[in-house]
């Protein structure tokens, strides 16, 4: 070590004696001098190497002599160069926006359903201009993440959020909670509205009535009506208001049980009455839902939850007391039958007049009604027997007797409700009379999804005739078919003639198809047994270069077992009328099918691994930004565009023919007086 200092000490010495020099005797450059320079370069040059040689060989941790007259470049560090283009790469103040202008890019994508943009100002923009978001911002895109059901990035934003030290407000939890609700993965939301609701316990937040309104909205959407009603619980023990968008909520968390839901809408419906509260156009929507997706549930139960709404009707008391009741709401609609007979002990000094048998109940009216304040049950009527929407709505008082009471509440219908009644009414030409025949007397407008639902209906009845009618509909009130009217069209597509006839009708609409059009195809395809028909809808879109659905595969898979079960049939039966020929297209289908397999990228995969390949992300398309172009901007604009809606006067209702529902078996027009369920 004491060598290297003496070798660096003498270098230096030199170089210091070799400037004294040339400063005190300046060299004129001439030709009789450039040989002296030249000479003393080069001395300068080998005394260097010397230098360095000596400094190489007495240098232990050094190999050899080359490596002091070798420069290796330094590898830059990348975090330097960052700090570097972070010190000297100052935005300029003019680069710089204000609060309100960046919360202004946001809304202006979340607008447009820009959901990556938005989320890119706060994380990218803001960052690179150096300026610290505020919970407002975190607050505009926790709630335009909620409003998709993009939970996963809400709860990494309300984290960052903390990480700031930003104040957490009422409206984040209340958009956190929204979150839970609308995301596509029940269990995952369920979890996080678990968590969230823990955090607020252990940070003692008194939760608002909003609050509390998006707790009950997640928990009833995520399948847990007990917590939900527990919620509500809550509320009346904190003496908090509780009005019609609590109620709805809970109507929502009912559609959620599809074997016992109706039962607990009835429930929830008598428990508004009884408050005094009064519903609003959503609440008959949400309750017409319950009736379209929703059972009544076991009989024995039914019955006495059915007594106690009957009971409940002539025992009325005081708003203050129903209020006092409302804690043991959850006991009542829970589908426990233990549960619901416990809560019914509480009642049956009220029930004790109230007859066991619901059959033998009558009263002057002919039509059942369980949706008034006053509600009975008519004539003759088998719970046993209700097992359809038509059968459940006719509990209702039909569809007359739900627009008498909306207008006893002073309630308005929309072209939702009306679209909502469309699912449920009778499956009969008499029945859609009657409700275009409310349309017109409402003077209500109707869109292109009504008659969409009403094309759908007829064709799910086989009446494929009578869905080609509606189009005469749609353009007597001035509408214009859209490529959901070409899908339904699609159901009834019987022929591979009537499928080139759509497809090309299509063509001149400039439509272009989609796998679900093309799926409805298949769908039909199947069920006739139709090689051929199947086979060109496979050809078309391999050529259209379609990516196929979930229902498209499944469709395949359910023919490709009614296949072999045949082909077992026939090769018992080797002399059963058929067998060649359906042998001859059978293997022709096969070689096809392997072949289209093969070009989609399915071969040899079972059903489980090819539905996980078509599948797609529900949260993929927000993790990429909008194609820039014209496109970009002219969809957005037409998504949140109104659909047209006009009015229904020129479509001549009267044409309709009452006659073709006679021996159909289908239920009667709910207006009869006495009532009767044929199945």
């Amino acid at each position: 070590m004491s060598s290297v200092i003496l070798n660096t000490l003498r270098r230096y010495c030199f170089r210091q004696f070799r400037s004294r020099v040339l400063q005190q005797q300046p060299l004129l450059v001439t030709s009789g001098f450039r040989g002296s320079l030249a000479t003393l370069a080069q001395k300068t040059h080998q005394t260097r190497d010397e230098f360095s040689l000596l400094e190489a060989a007495d240098n232990p941790d050094r190999f050899g002599t080359l490596s002091p007259r070798v420069d290796e470049p330094e590898t830059p560090d990348e975090g330097d160069l960052a700090e570097e283009d972070f010190l000297q790469n100052k935005p300029l103040p003019g680069q710089k926006l204000s609060v309100r202008q960046y919360a202004d890019l946001i809304k202006d994508h979340l607008k447009n359903n820009r959901i990556r943009e938005a989320i890119d100002v706060v994380e990218v923009r803001m960052k690179q201009d150096r300026v610290k978001p505020v919970n407002y911002h975190f607050n505009l895109l926790i709630g335009g993440c909620a409003r998709v059901g993009y939970s996963k990035k809400a709860f990494q934003l309300y984290n960052k959020m903390k990480q700031h030290g930003l104040k957490v407000t009422g409206g984040t939890y209340t958009s956190l909670f929204n979150a839970c609700a609308i995301s596509p993965f029940l269990g995952d939301g369920l979890k996080r509205a678990n968590h969230l609701r823990e955090v607020m316990l252990e940070k003692r937040y008194e939760p608002n009535e909003s609050n509390y309104n998006a707790m009950i909205k997640a928990y009833g959407r995520c399948g847990e009506l007990k917590i939900a009603f527990q919620l509500v619980d809550e509320m009346v023990a904190r003496k908090m208001s509780i009005g019609t968008d609590t109620f709805n909520f809970l109507l929502q968390a009912c559609i959620t049980d599809r074997e016992y839901g109706f039962r607990h809408a009835l429930l929830v419906w008598h428990r508004m009455h009884r408050m005094r509260i009064q519903p609003d156009r959503y609440a008959f929507n949400l309750l017409l839902r319950c009736v379209r997706d929703c059972q009544l549930g076991d009989l024995e139960t039914t019955e006495r939850v059915i007594e106690q709404i009957l009971s409940g009707s002539v025992n009325s008391g005081s708003v203050d007391s129903h209020k006092k009741e409302l804690p043991a709401i959850e006991e009542r609609v829970l589908p426990e039958a233990s549960e619901e007979r416990d809560s019914l002990e509480s009642t049956s000094t009220q029930a004790a007049n109230v007859s066991n048998e619901l059959s033998e109940r009558f009263t002057q009216e002919g039509v059942p009604d369980l949706l008034s304040s006053k509600p009975h049950l008519g004539s003759l009527v088998k719970l046993g027997e209700v097992r359809k929407p038509e059968d459940r709505l006719l509990l209702l008082g039909g569809s007359s007797n739900v627009f008498a009471e909306m207008k006893r509440y002073g309630v308005e219908p929309d072209i939702r409700t009306i679209t909502e009644m469309l699912d449920v009414i009778p499956p009969t030409y008499a029945a859609e009379k009657l409700l275009l025949s409310t349309i017109k007397q409402l003077k209500l407008r109707c869109d292109i999804d009504f008659f969409n639902i009403l094309i759908k209906k007829r064709s799910m009845r086989f009446d494929y005739e009578g869905a080609k009618d509606v189009l005469y509909m749609i353009e007597a009130a001035n509408l214009q078919p859209d490529i959901v009217t070409y899908g339904v069209l699609a159901l009834g597509c019987q022929t591979q003639d009537e499928a080139r006839s759509l497809l090309k009708t299509m063509h001149e609409a400039d439509v272009r198809m989609n796998i679900q059009i093309l799926g409805a195809m298949l769908r039909q395809g199947c069920a006739r047994g139709n090689f051929r028909y199947v086979t060109e809808v496979l050809d078309i879109v391999r050529r259209e270069r379609l990516k196929p659905n979930e229902p498209f595969l499944r469709h395949l898979e359910e023919f490709g077992k009614v296949c072999e079960k045949r082909d077992r049939e026939y090769e018992a039966k080797p002399r059963k009328r058929g067998r060649e020929e359906f042998k001859m297209e059978y293997n022709r289908y096969r070689m096809h099918l392997d072949a289209w397999r093969e070009q989609m990228g399915l071969q040899g995969l079972a059903l489980d691994q090819a539905l996980g390949i078509v599948r797609d992300h529900p949260w993929e398309q927000f993790k990429e930004r909008q194609a820039d172009g014209f496109e970009a901007v002219k969809n957005p604009k037409l998504r949140h565009k109104r659909k047209k809606q006009h009015t229904i006067r020129r479509v001549d209702v009267d044409a309709i023919d009452d006659g073709a529902d006679d021996g159909t078996g289908k239920v009667t027009t709910d207006s009869t007086q006495d009532v009767k369920l044929v199945h």
